[in-house]
């Protein structure tokens, strides 16, 4: 059935905005060529947008005609300010961005082991608070939050996870009762592949799987552009998988003896100095080093390849992703040349041919993807006219 002229012009608007989302500012000329509509139509268009107080006049085109120059169009950028929160075991990083996405302010603050939760929770709250104050652009509109463990995909909550802290939930229940803000939470390697995805080592993938390589290590996994989460949001907790070559088998509660084991930034600082190799203060400043030091390094590079592969053949087994993507921080330390090693070593052990990619944004991604999630759906609520 054909649709209905509101029906169509809702339509319409949705992809001029879209289209000035994507390309920046247009003219009502260009957005006529773009959307194929008539001049009447983009005329009306334009209108109806300027008077929802969503585009106006930015600036005028330099071309050289008979008459006055053509208007250029542009989206209202402060029409909502939004955030995002990477929190992870013992910092919380936040951002802060207008609408189009443009970053306006970052901040991070360090929580001790020891603090008592309520404490860390006014903490992280303030801290959103202030940033988003002292970079004009309160009150927010939009907040993403990208934390570990599982997210309960029927409630979007964050569940109640063993190891982690519990001001985690605290945070996200405060800043839900507090802020007159939309507060969306999503698993931090989630969020990671979002943003590897549209910004990183994935672009141009429907289809792939990010192996979070970290303090912790986890997966994402897109299939057919979607995100999947599993039944209870625990698609992609990888580092509970059972892999030989560890001392145990991992339980209900701990990841210890599951690929967590072989990966996490603790075991890749062990296995290097097992190898020889001098451990800077974290695990990509050895892997980085390693990777400087030529032949020396050349047996601990190999054993972190061979471990890594592993968990990319578990994941190739059961997925066939095509594509797997080493996020993180590790990850990006390790680029091309750890990618590389890595699908070697895989080629040996599965059949299916999956290539190995090196993560272009290291810790960066989860920080990064919440921030892309808070913009669609900031944008999906005020590009969509009101019935």
């Amino acid at each position: 059935m054909p649709a209905s002229p509101s029906t169509a012009r809702a339509l319409n608007d949705r992809r001029a905005l879209q289209l000035l989302q994507e390309e920046g500012p247009l003219t009502a000329g260009q957005l006529k060529n773009l959307t194929g509509l008539s001049r009447p139509s983009v005329a009306d268009l334009v209108e109806r947008l300027q008077d929802g107080g969503l585009i106006t006049v930015v600036g005028e085109s330099g071309a050289q005609r008979r008459g006055p120059n053509a208007r250029v169009y542009g989206i209202v950028a402060d029409r909502a300010y939004l955030a995002a929160l990477d929190v992870r075991t013992d910092s919380v990083g936040v951002g802060v961005a207008d609408l189009l996405g443009r970053p306006l302010a970052e901040a991070t603050l360090s929580v001790e082991e020891d603090v008592p939760t309520e404490q860390a929770v006014e903490a992280a709250v303030a801290l959103l608070e202030r940033t988003a104050r002292e970079a004009g652009a309160a009150p927010l509109h939009t907040v993403g939050i990208g934390a570990p463990g599982l997210v309960d995909p029927a409630t979007g909550e964050l569940r109640d996870s063993t190891g982690l802290p519990a001001w985690h939930r605290g945070l996200v229940r405060v800043l839900q009762e507090r802020l007159p803000a939309t507060v969306l939470v999503e698993n931090e390697t989630n969020l990671a592949a979002v943003a590897e995805q549209r910004l990183g080592g994935a672009r141009a993938h429907d289809t792939f799987v990010l192996l979070w390589l970290g303090a912790g290590v986890g997966a994402a996994v897109v299939l057919d552009g979607r995100l999947r989460r599993g039944a209870s949001g625990g698609a992609g907790e990888i580092g509970f998988l059972p892999m030989p070559g560890t001392r145990g088998l991992p339980s209900a509660t701990h990841c210890d003896g599951g690929f967590h084991s072989l990966a996490g930034n603790a075991a890749v600082q062990d296995l290097a100095a097992e190898h020889g190799v001098p451990t800077g203060p974290h695990a990509p400043a050895t892997l980085a080093a390693a990777l400087e030091a030529g032949e020396r390094a050349e047996p601990f590079l190999d054993a972190l390849a061979d471990r890594l592969a592993l968990g990319a053949a578990s994941v190739a087994a059961v997925l066939d992703p095509g594509c797997v993507v080493l996020g993180g921080e590790l990850g990006l330390a390790g680029g091309k040349a750890l990618a590389a090693r890595v699908e070697a070593r895989l080629a040996q052990l599965s059949p299916l041919r999956t290539e190995v990619r090196a993560g272009e944004l290291g810790g960066g991604a989860v920080l990064g993807g919440a921030l892309l999630v808070a913009r669609e759906a900031a944008q999906d609520e005020l590009f969509t006219p009101a019935r």
